[in-house]
């Protein structure tokens, strides 16, 4: 995925949001998950912009809760716009899945 990195900066954002959508979290939590589905180039000093990002537009809150080690942590929580941006996200993603599929699929041109 290191050569597609125009392709992933579009869609990682709405990857977080979904991962943050299912259970409130923090930062370092969702770096490994997303390292642990195949995205193994991604570090914390990428992460924490997008997510200062959604917060600013709204679309995850931020909790403080106790961490059993060390300072309380930043957990993120989905809003109700981001859950309709990725209501949108995913029908705009399946369209152009769609598009692209069929793009591939076509027989070449003679």
């Amino acid at each position: 995925m290191e050569n597609n990195t125009q392709l992933l900066k579009g869609v990682l954002e709405f990857c977080v949001l979904k991962l943050i959508s299912r259970e409130p979290t923090y930062g370092y939590e969702i770096v490994m998950h997303l390292k642990q589905v195949g995205f193994s180039d991604l570090s914390e000093s990428t992460l924490y912009p997008l997510l200062l990002r959604l917060e600013q537009q709204g679309k995850v809150t931020v909790e403080r809760r106790p961490s059993p080690k060390g300072p309380s942590r930043k957990y993120y929580v989905v809003t109700e716009e981001g859950r309709q941006a990725l209501l949108e996200f995913r029908q705009d993603w399946s369209q152009l899945c769609q598009l692209v599929e069929k793009i591939f699929k076509e027989e070449p041109y003679e």
